[in-house]
């Protein structure tokens, strides 16, 4: 991979794993992602500043697109979370994954997560984890690979320890909450060796 222009990086659009299809956005789930956020507002509310209030159908579309756009770009490569189907297709939109804060040029990325509640404490955001940070480092060549999470997420801070992530350190103050207010981060990496 000697490409400086990140447009022409091959980044799979599909990761299958035992149980999940973790797939990259399309044009028209908007109705699907709606679904699965309004069910879950309450419990992402707390961490994520897109889920202060339900959108709407044609606001979670438009989101969509400009996902798409996005990892069509290569500046953030967002992916949605679906149950596998007996015939390995995506089923059932689960959540969402994907790699953020991207610097192509140290490879260093940053994943993110989140579940429908219907579909919490079923191991789902960890098998994910796992098969986005392996792809990270086996296709994308990556040097570290992040999570970071408010302090008190003990929910996010558990799929980091289950999926191999050391803990680094704690930021502190280094970010606001959904409220404003300053908050701690805890920070998770793991890295490919030299």
């Amino acid at each position: 991979m000697t490409t400086t222009d990140p447009v022409l990086i091959n980044v799979p659009e599909q990761i299958v794993t035992e149980r999940l299809v973790v797939a990259a956005p399309r044009i028209g789930l908007g109705q699907a992602i709606n679904a699965a956020i309004c069910e879950s507002l309450e419990q992402l509310k707390p961490w994520m500043p897109w889920a202060q209030v339900a959108p709407s159908v044609e606001e979670s579309e438009a989101v969509m697109r400009n996902q798409h756009a996005k990892f069509v770009l290569r500046s953030d490569l967002v992916y949605q979370i679906y149950a596998k189907t007996p015939e390995g297709q995506p089923g059932r939109l689960l959540g969402g994954t994907g790699l953020h804060r991207l610097d192509w040029a140290v490879r260093r990325f940053e994943i993110g997560y989140w579940i429908r509640t219907s579909a919490q404490g079923q191991g789902y955001v960890a098998e994910a984890v796992t098969a986005l940070t392996q792809m990270a480092f086996a296709e994308l060549q990556a040097r570290r690979v992040e999570i970071r999470m408010d302090d008190t997420n003990a929910r996010s801070r558990a799929v980091a320890e289950r999926c191999g992530f050391e803990f680094e350190g704690l930021l502190r103050r280094d970010t606001l909450d959904v409220s404003g207010v300053p908050r701690d981060t805890r920070v998770y990496s793991r890295i490919a060796p030299l």
